[in-house]
């Protein structure tokens, strides 16, 4: 149907090998004729395609190299579409023919890549298509009154995608329906080969409206069918029930707590204890708010396994937060964490630590307890998932942190049961309802959005540097005033400092985000060696000032955060390693400096380090870009809320979908073309129902071939492999 050339672009440059992916390329946005294309808003160094009107043409001669006499020639067009004027340039051989075709009020599509020259936008060699509104030709190619404009390359203009797409269009008739037709008339949805034809050739927008609505069902609806495959098959596999003991460790360790449970704690307890006491495994999603008591939720649920003969794992991200996990568990536990020790208690059981940067003899002794059953509880890093660590036998396994793992890391560690283990899966980042629906829908989700009694609220302020320098200076002063009342403070950099590419807090290497106000600036990020050198010898000269990030020893590390902890450290300059499980109910100031190259989520992750005592906490978030700009802007939101999940909604509308859908969990694009995860949460909740109770009755999907096909189109290999690990 199409030339090998075209297809070979088509491949290498938008992933598109079949006629089907061809026919699911839907167009970005429609051109009516008649109506011109905005000029004025065309980004700078992006590939764009316009509608407009060439209002001059003039060619010029002039002597070069190749043309010492004067026969160079340059077209320079312009054109217009009533809300700017635009600068088309053609050189060498390559005038001829738009010099012929390019005349004063004629018509045409552009596309080409926006750059400038002489203050002045262009376009220069700009591909473009003639449109000759009376002919036929024009009218069957761009169907009629409106003009549909594809994501394009510069190697394939959206045009060259269009006539492809007409093309193969008669063949739409033959696409296998996947919704069931009860489903599709009940709803008033047309079929697909009529959503495809109105996609595509769409003569009104009302033909667009209804294509869209049947084609962001398929994405819902074909993605929660895989989802609830994948629940259903969940409840086919055998586990092991692990009830708690009404007289063991579990119930000797609430006996313990210095605080009542809030009812937030309790009711998710309650979820997690029933879903351990069945034969199939738990798979159950544990999101809250920074604060709200996961860790202790977690180790509830530990405990209970214990108490029922079963071990459990905590897999966390980073050294740092294995390590401070395993303290915060320990002195939680007391002497129930020292089973089998002198001194330990009746019911306690062995609590062990196990990372990559542990002494030989700590980490034999650590593998001994394991595959012995002497400890109940081990707390771990990717160390964990080692083939040579063997537990007597495993029976939760909770992952910290979700994100930061790969689906191979963690099922890796779900292997080393016995049986299925039960799996508790942690997130301290706010998820909005339809991305746990759609990332994270195939495990079952409770929500801890209440804070235990006793924290404190968090003022956060943006410090503008630039505009504002004496802000700054204010910012050092707070700090030390709240040093001086007794308590400690976080300044955190994005950067560490010894390399300039260096940034991150977990200990691994890559480049420091920039932003083109940065690339325009060319200043790199701060840097904490840096700004704990200048804060020691200026500002907060005489305060005890450490430094933490990534690069460090991890002995190092854990010395830092002991010290900063036991309150023998008063400012702790660190890299995002504090963001997630350190716990210093002390520390009440933070200053984020360069706070506009971190993220919403990752902000709000932050500012929950502060706060987590009586004393209320303080978040100062330092930036020098200016006031208009959409960092800043970002900034204000984070200001605006402690709501991690008003912030979460507000992440992902700039960050879009694609991020959370695709390299973010599964390692490949993102599936969804028209369903817009914020936009469409009534869809896809209605497609949740509708998937679950379709599954419920034919697990196998055996009546339906059409809704097969499209599950194997839609999940691609490695995204199905996703899926059956998740």
């Amino acid at each position: 149907m199409l030339g090998p050339a075209t297809a070979k672009v088509m491949a290498e440059h938008l992933g598109l090998h079949t006629v089907g992916d061809l026919l699911h390329h839907y167009p970005r946005r429609y051109e009516e004729r008649g109506q011109l294309t905005h000029l004025a808003d065309l980004p700078m160094d992006e590939h764009v395609t316009v509608v407009a009107q060439v209002a001059d043409a003039r060619l010029h001669s002039f002597a070069s190299a190749k043309a010492p006499r004067g026969k160079g020639q340059r077209l320079e067009v312009t054109i217009t579409d009533g809300s700017g004027r635009l600068q088309l340039v053609f050189f060498g051989n390559g005038v001829h023919k738009p010099h012929k075709e390019l005349l004063p009020g004629t018509r045409a599509m552009f596309a080409g890549k926006v750059s400038v020259f002489n203050r002045r936008l262009q376009l220069a060699h700009p591909a473009y298509e003639l449109l000759k509104g009376d002919s036929e030709e024009a009218v069957e190619t761009w169907a009629g009154t409106l003009i549909p404009i594809y994501p394009a390359t510069a190697k394939l203009e959206s045009w060259k995608i269009g006539k492809a797409v007409q093309t193969v269009l008669p063949s739409a008739q033959e696409a296998v329906d996947p919704l069931p037709a009860s489903l599709r008339e009940g709803r008033g949805l047309v079929t697909l080969p009529e959503a495809l034809l109105k996609i595509h050739r769409p003569h009104t927008k009302a033909d667009i409206a209804d294509a869209r609505s049947r084609l962001k069902w398929d994405e819902a609806f074909v993605l929660q069918v895989a989802l609830a495959r994948r629940r259903h098959a969940d409840t086919q596999l055998p586990a092991v029930p692990r009830t708690a003991r009404p007289d063991g460790i579990l119930t000797a360790f609430d006996d313990r707590l210095p605080f009542t449970l809030t009812d937030g704690q309790k009711k998710v307890s309650a979820e997690i204890f029933t879903d351990l006491a069945t034969d199939h495994p738990m798979h159950r999603l544990l999101q809250g708010e920074v604060g709200s008591g996961k860790t202790l939720v977690a180790l509830r649920a530990m405990l209970a396994v214990v108490d029922a003969g079963g071990q459990a794992a905590m897999l966390a991200p980073t050294e740092v937060l294995a390590q401070q996990h395993h303290r915060s568990v320990t002195e939680m536990m007391g002497e129930l964490a020292e089973g089998g020790m002198l001194g330990g208690a009746e019911h306690g059981t062995k609590v062990v630590l196990l990372t990559g940067s542990m002494g030989a003899a700590a980490r034999r002794q650590a593998l001994l307890d394991l595959v012995t059953g002497e400890a109940g509880i081990v707390i771990g890093t990717h160390a964990l998932i080692e083939d040579k660590v063997q537990f007597h036998d495993l029976g939760l396994v909770v992952v910290d942190e979700q994100h930061r793992f790969g689906v191979e890391q963690r099922d890796a560690l779900r292997g080393k049961g016995k049986q299925p283990p039960h799996l508790l899966v942690m997130t301290a980042t706010p998820i909005p309802r339809t991305v746990a629906m759609t990332v994270f829908g195939d495990l079952e989700t409770s929500v801890l959005d209440q804070l235990p009694a006793g924290r404190s609220p968090i003022a956060t302020h943006v410090v503008p540097a630039a505009d504002k320098p004496h802000f700054l200076a204010r910012a050092w002063e707070r700090v030390r005033e709240e040093v001086t009342g007794g308590h400690q403070a976080y300044v955190v950099c994005p950067r560490i400092g010894d390399d300039t590419d260096e940034t991150d807090g977990a200990g691994d290497p890559k480049k420091a985000r920039k932003s083109p106000e940065d690339e325009a600036e060319k200043r790199p990020p701060l840097a904490v060696l840096d700004i704990a050198e200048q804060l020691g010898r200026g500002p907060l000269q005489g305060l005890r000032v450490e430094v933490l990030h990534g690069r460090m020893h991890p002995d190092d590390k854990d010395a830092v955060m002991r010290r900063f902890a036991a309150g023998e450290t008063d400012v702790l300059v660190a890299t995002t390693v504090i963001e997630v499980g350190v716990n210093v109910p002390n520390a009440t100031a933070m200053v984020i400096m360069d706070a506009d190259r971190f993220g919403v989520s990752q902000l709000h992750q932050l500012r929950g380090r502060v706060g987590r005592g009586a004393a209320p906490g303080l978040c100062l978030l330092v930036s020098e870009m200016p006031e208009a700009s959409a960092a800043r802007q970002r900034l204000n939101a984070v200001a605006s809320t402690l709501d991690g999940f008003e912030l979460s909604r507000i992440d992902l509308e700039q960050r879009r979908e694609g991020d959370v859908l695709g390299q973010a969990q599964s390692g490949v694009r993102s599936s969804l073309r028209v369903l817009a995860v914020i936009e469409d949460e009534e869809v896809i909740a209605e497609a949740r129902e509708e998937a679950a109770a379709l599954v419920a009755a034919d697990p196998e999907l055996e009546r339906l071939p059409g809704l097969r096909t499209a599950l194997d189109a839609l999940l691609d290999e490695e995204r199905e492999q996703y899926l059956e690990k998740g």
